[in-house]
């Protein structure tokens, strides 16, 4: 858990020094130079790191040019390495710009007499395929090789055959019938048979293509019964099906059948799993008959794991569509009760089965259909599911084994997911859970944590009599120091915090700290301190940050901490807010823009250029500046009693036109007010759309706070500016969104608390009177009284992206400017590689890269002339598809004026649901535009006044073309 969860800090990203490409690429040539075979192989194998390094194609180019030298020249070992090198770096293949070159070097090497050296060649070919689909003498070298006598060189043909069927459709449409002889053939060993037969799951290009095959492959399960045979042939049938997709009805029936009638458990077990694979991909294909033959399979067989393999294949169906489909009445029958059906009747028989697996998949089924099904009368069936799921857990709990913690882990899932569908059953799920807690191993006691702090999130089930019962536990554990009970410790800390949802008790924090004095590492108490600062309990959390101060190895970690320490002291400031009494408020908020104030410092001290912390230092900046906001906002209010509206005030609102001047100074400071909030939601909604990395959680609290600012800038206009078109309409709130965390529904019902009282007053009461700025002042403390979250992005980065741009033409130093003629134009090539942490997309991932290029006239060099605006400027935008993290594209550039212009290109990213974020970087480039030498000639003969030469009128003539 600790290696997965680094901190920020920790988490260098991409952070080596990088040496130069061209000298890293040398090193490696000296390498492959070498007379010495062990150097040259060694050479050979840290290809791939160059590649990761320098993912650009000049340097791939070059690269895969002097491996195709090695491959071409070395003996066989070298070549199996190039080999290797090739299938690794299978992604960067299309980068390569000299193809023939590239292939032409390796092909010489298929005329050798040597069929180990022809069989690595055909490897080599097939490794390459996506680049070369239609070359015509790799095809008919593939076809000639199956045709050899020696077996490797056959084996290698078959490698290349599959690969090259899955990229070329005319290869493909070739080389069928070639396959289906060979296959057919009685000269064919049963062996290389078995080798061949796969290559038809590639035949899926059309759908002639893909029937013939499947005849093909339906002749060869008749007419070869034997195990292997059946095996092979059916799994190509399957992944055929799944590829061309029309056949998948008939192939879900075709291994209902075989599982049915087979008798053999090997291939009762590939049915199964090829079963699985089609629930998996097309669930919707599944038919009600479908699903009914799989529950009488599994309610006939004998054997337990045949029957946890087709209940692993119904508890994924019934995670999906297809469960809806089951349970819908078929046409011309009555309905019948949901306890009637197999599936149901199959599941409750599994629920207490003796086999773990058996049972966690029959709680899944159940757990599923009451979930999907819930218009159907199916009570029965939840409390069949809350008492299978109880039962699972008292025997899991108990147990240390992987098995008994992988069943465990389904359980509780089920136990969340049936609570959110079903509130009601919160009570006993809960109470079951906490008895539990009591008698559990360690490994069960910090999921059955996991699993209670996920339910608390979502409804607030544990009440403070619990606390009691988990201090016990707490002081139990604490006893002991080994990396389970300091899990354990972590994880029962982050339930306490979760129920005590008001500010935690002294005699809580006294324990909590006593503990992680007496048996915790300093992680240890990070971590809880964390948890502390996630769930808003800021003093528990600025006293672990403080205790740790001391305990860190560098001054980075030590500003990091106390920038921490600074901010939850900040927010514990505000937990002594108070309604009515504003000036109470102003001291507070002054308190805590103070102790931010220090916190930023410090957090800037602990960033460095390879960790900068760019959305801790956003996220805090803007807190400060929305503190700074409510502070005004609140003095602004208190300038009506200190500075009232003069006298004279309704005769200047008459005679200006603007009846907002009768309620004197303060209608300008409000609108300064407004402005100044609707700027701030700005702000947020920009750290939002630079936040791609981001949990869902933190975009969320990211969006509660931009709410909150848009909020108050509404209840000013409301109440002051305008409350004559104030609409109340767009801002009321849904009740059925679903809330994640306790800190958004305390928000949502001040959202909601404050505009209710905003509508009101509105109705009521003309501006301005106390009534409104007391009203905004209240709305303000209800808004600070919350505590704020500080969420999981602000501590851990779980995904990591970045991109990396590359310019041509490039300068040599980047200060110097490119030179171009101004009546030429500039193709600007723009390439890009997408880098990613260890967990690529594991919130949302990169469909497409936004590239925007535009330039800026920096210094003009000559006399100005009449220039159309649209030359001026360019301002432009291109998508382009990232292709194995790669991408290029280029744009043609005018630079009309002379001078030198500032180009910058900026990338910005769209994820899968078509939304764009701004995540950078930003590149600039100076160019110098240069008047031609024509017009120059020209312009200073008329300077000198001499008429241009009859030669020299015509050309000028004939230039404009």
């Amino acid at each position: 858990m600790a290696s997965s969860a680094k901190s920020f800090l920790a988490d260098a990203g991409y952070g080596e020094q990088e040496l130069d490409a061209n000298s890293a690429l040398m090193e490696l040539d000296k390498g492959l130079r070498s007379g010495k075979l062990g150097e040259q192989c060694e050479a050979v194998v840290r290809f791939p790191r160059l590649f990761q390094k320098y993912p650009f194609p000049i340097l791939i180019n070059s690269a895969f040019l002097k491996l195709a030298d090695v491959f071409r020249v070395g003996n066989n070992f070298l070549r199996l390495c190039v080999l290797k090198v090739t299938q690794q770096s299978e992604k960067h293949l299309e980068k390569i710009l000299n193809v023939d070159e590239f292939v032409k070097r390796v092909f010489s090497v298929i005329h050798s007499n040597d069929p180990v050296a022809r069989a690595i060649t055909l490897r080599m070919l097939g490794s390459m395929a996506s680049i070369i689909p239609e070359r015509k003498n790799a095809h008919h070298s593939i076809r000639q090789s199956l045709d050899s006598h020696d077996n490797v060189e056959v084996e290698a043909a078959i490698f290349a055959a599959a690969n090259f069927s899955a990229q070329s459709k005319d290869f493909a449409v070739g080389i069928c019938n070639k396959i289906s002889e060979m296959i057919q053939g009685l000269a064919t060993p049963v062996d290389l048979k078995l080798k061949l037969i796969p290559i038809l799951q590639h035949m899926h290009h059309d759908a002639s293509l893909a029937s013939s095959s499947r005849q093909l492959l339906q002749q060869l399960v008749t007419s070869y019964p034997s195990t292997k045979m059946v095996i092979v042939t059916l799994h190509t049938f399957t992944l055929l099906a799944a590829s061309s997709l029309v056949d998948i009805p008939k192939q879900i029936q075709l291994l209902l059948q075989y599982l049915k009638n087979d008798p053999r458990k090997a291939v009762k077990r590939l049915a199964i799993q090829d079963l699985k694979l089609l629930a998996n991909k097309t669930p919707h294909t599944w038919s009600r008959e479908n699903i009914q033959a799989l529950c009488e399979s599994a309610l006939h067989t004998p054997y337990d794991s045949l029957k946890m393999g087709m209940l692993s294949v119904l508890s994924t169906l019934s995670g999906t569509i297809a469960i809806k489909q089951y349970f819908s009445s078929a046409p011309g029958t009555a309905a019948t009760t949901a306890r009637s059906f197999d599936l149901v009747k199959l599941a409750q028989e599994c629920c207490y089965h003796t086999n773990r697996g058996i049972a966690a998949h029959g709680v899944r089924i159940l757990t599923n259909i009451s979930a999907s099904c819930q218009d159907k009368d199916l009570l029965p069936l939840e409390q069949d599911a809350v008492f299978g799921l109880e039962a699972l857990l008292v025997l899991c709990s108990q147990d240390d084994s992987p098995g008994a913690q992988a069943t465990l882990k389904i359980t509780l899932t089920c136990m969340v997911k049936l609570v959110k569908c079903h509130p009601h059953l919160s009570q006993s799920v809960v109470e079951s859970l906490l008895t539990q807690l009591q008698s559990a191993q360690d490994n069960a006691r910090i999921l059955m944590c996991h699993c209670l702090a996920a339910i608390a999130m979502q409804l607030p089930v544990l009440a403070d009599g619990i606390l009691g019962d988990l201090m016990d536990l707490y002081k139990l554990i604490g006893q002991s120091a080994t990396d389970k009970k300091q899990e354990l410790l972590v994880s029962l800390a982050t339930v306490i915090f979760v129920s005590s949802q008001k500010a935690l008790s002294t005699e809580i924090k006294t324990v909590i700290k006593q503990q992680l004095e007496n048996a915790s590492n300093g992680w240890t108490a990070y971590r809880i301190a964390r948890q502390a600062s996630r769930m808003g309990n800021h003093d528990m959390a600025r006293e672990l940050y403080q205790s740790l101060l001391t305990q860190v190895a560098s001054e980075h970690f030590y500003f990091w901490l106390n920038s921490l320490k600074e901010f939850s002291h900040a927010e514990q400031c505000l937990t002594g807010l108070q309604e009515d009494n504003y000036s109470s408020a102003l001291s507070c908020i002054a308190e805590a823009l103070k102790s931010y104030h220090k916190g930023i410092a410090s957090l800037t001290a602990a960033s460095t250029p390879l960790n900068p912390l760019s959305f801790q230092c956003g996220f805090v900046k803007l807190r400060i500046d929305l503190l700074q906001a409510f502070s005004q906002l609140i003095c602004t209010c208190n300038s009506l009693k200190t500075s009232p509206p003069p006298a004279i005030a309704t005769t200047i609102a008459m005679t200006s036109g603007n009846d907002l001047q009768r309620c004197g100074r303060i209608s300008n400071q409000m609108k300064h007010s407004m402005e100044e909030f609707r700027n701030l939601a700005t702000r947020y909604g920009d750290l939002y759309q630079s936040s791609f990395d981001a949990d869902s959680a933190t975009l969320r609290n990211v969006e509660l706070q931009q709410q909150s600012c848009l909020l108050i800038s509404h209840a000013i206009e409301a109440l002051i500016l305008d409350p004559e078109s104030a609409s109340f309409q767009e801002y009321s709130s849904n009740g059925t969104a679903h809330v994640e965390s306790e800190y958004e529904r305390r928000m949502m019902s001040v959202f909601n608390h404050v505009l209710e009282e905003v509508e009101s007053l509105n109705r009521k009461y003309a501006p301005v009177s106390y009534l409104h700025t007391a009203c905004l002042c209240n709305a303000v403390i209800a808004l600070l009284k919350v505590p704020l979250s500080f969420q999981r992005y602000f501590f851990q980065k779980l995904q990591s992206t970045s991109i990396k741009l590359a310019l041509s033409p490039s300068p040599r130093n980047p200060a110097e400017p490119i030179a171009v003629q101004n009546n030429q134009q500039l193709a600007l090539k723009v390439e890009g590689v997408v880098q990613h942490g260890s967990k690529p997309g594991l919130f949302r991932k990169i469909q497409s890269v936004c590239l925007n290029v535009s330039s800026v006239l920096q210094s003009k060099s000559g006399q100005d002339y009449k220039i159309p605006i649209d030359n001026m400027t360019n301002e432009m935008e291109q998508r382009v598809e990232p292709h194995n993290d790669y991408f290029s594209t280029q744009f043609l550039l005018n630079f009309v004026i002379l001078g030198t212009h500032n180009i910058t290109v900026e990338s910005s990213v769209i994820d899968s649901n078509g939304i764009v974020w701004k995540t950078g970087p930003k590149t600039t480039i100076f160019v110098k535009s240069l008047e031609d030498p024509y017009s120059q000639q020209v312009r200073l003969q008329q300077q000198q006044g001499q008429p241009p030469s009859q030669q020299q009128q015509q050309r000028t003539a004939y230039s404009r073309f």
